[in-house]
């Protein structure tokens, strides 16, 4: 699962990329600079992995990860592959979910593609390239199934329904994922892979001054997403970056604490990527090894042992569980199991989020 970070070019991808990474994706004045997309693994902050390894000192800690990606910036007429159209949309195609970075300060020594500010303009025309290519997707499949639906096949007959809707919609400018699908239609849709179907996070990057608050050109923003099902987040990319070349935590948090912040903001966007993929935490805990595993949300016992290894949810026999907030309280697994607070649960119990795990097996 991994997220792709895009935009037009010179509005802070591949800063941003960088802050997250702690790797140096080239970061340049002028379009195009990102041409292949760089790809990082990156860990997820989780005050609970800090605490867990607290109460058991391991011999090592290895935190949970999400996958960012960096994507080249998109211009006008990318779907009819214009600049690097034809990759960016496949590369985009591949990720799970977008990040959508958008420009909202104003410095006239940081070229704009455009010329002028204008965050919702930016964000029209790489909606209307999306769009533009999951038209012709739609077009594609909606020509295949033709033929079925003169024989009289009901099933064809209602993906031609759900393809109409969503060539509507698409056709009105907004993205697939503001319909309100039945659950079947929502099932076919997710089986067309298109690109304004994928969850979004809008980020906009601002100035330090609005770090916080936001600016206008931020509520703009925000006023364009309202009916998206999409999200938005306020992030100051260039002190952002001046904060990740601090070595020293304590220099860092000072520097959080001048602007007013009380965590950085790229532990915010790497937090909001996790959900955004629909990814969440669990734990093993043992002196050898505290580790954060990431599942996706839903998943029972046997799927989340199985991300150990197959042979756990081959085999799996039962899980013991304790929630995050009994560890938190007792302070040790024994301490739990005297007052009673480990469960045992079988094959269909579904694994929350922070749940500390053992499981029992046999193959």
């Amino acid at each position: 699962m991994k997220a792709g970070i895009v935009g037009l070019p010179n509005v802070g991808k591949s800063t941003l990329f960088n802050c997250l990474s702690n790797t140096k994706a080239q970061s340049a004045n002028f379009p195009f600079c990102t041409i292949e997309p760089n790809i990082g693994v990156i860990n997820v902050p989780d005050h609970r992995l800090t605490e867990i390894e607290s109460y058991v000192n391991p011999e090592k800690v290895i935190p949970a990860t999400v996958e960012i990606v960096d994507i080249a910036g998109l211009v006008k007429g990318a779907s009819k592959g214009e600049g690097l159209g034809n990759q960016f949309l496949a590369n985009i195609r591949e990720t799970d979910a977008i990040i959508h970075v958008l420009r909202c300060f104003d410095d006239n020594n940081i070229v704009h593609v455009e010329n002028t500010i204008d965050p919702v303009r930016d964000k029209e025309i790489i909606d209307l390239e999306l769009q533009l290519k999951d038209l012709e997707t739609l077009e594609k499949r909606k020509e295949k199934i033709s033929r079925l639906i003169k024989t009289g096949n009901k099933e064809a007959s209602f993906q031609n329904d759900v393809l109409i809707k969503m060539i509507d919609h698409l056709q009105s400018f907004n993205p697939v994922r503001s319909i309100d699908f039945s659950e079947k239609e929502m099932v076919f849709s997710n089986t067309l892979d298109l690109i304004t179907n994928k969850p979004v996070l809008y980020v906009c990057n601002v100035d330090e001054s609005s770090a916080i608050n936001g600016n206008d050109y931020v509520n703009k923003v925000k006023d364009a997403i309202k009916n998206e099902n999409s999200d938005l987040l306020i992030l100051a990319v260039a002190t952002e970056a001046d904060i990740n070349e601090l070595d020293n935590f304590d220099d860092r948090k000072a520097f959080l604490d001048d602007i007013g912040l009380s965590e950085a903001g790229s532990s915010k966007l790497i937090k909001k990527s996790y959900d955004l993929l629909n990814l969440q935490t669990y734990f093993t805990a043992g002196v050898k090894e505290v580790r954060a595993w990431t599942i996706n949300k839903g998943m029972t016992a046997p799927q989340a042992a199985g991300v150990i290894h197959t042979d756990f949810e081959k085999g799996f026999i039962r899980a013991e569980v304790i929630s995050f907030k009994d560890y938190s309280e007792f302070k040790s697994e024994i301490k739990v199991k005297e007052a009673g607070k480990l469960n045992i649960e079988g094959k269909d119990y579904i694994v929350n989020d922070g749940d500390v795990m053992h499981f029992r097996f046999n193959v």
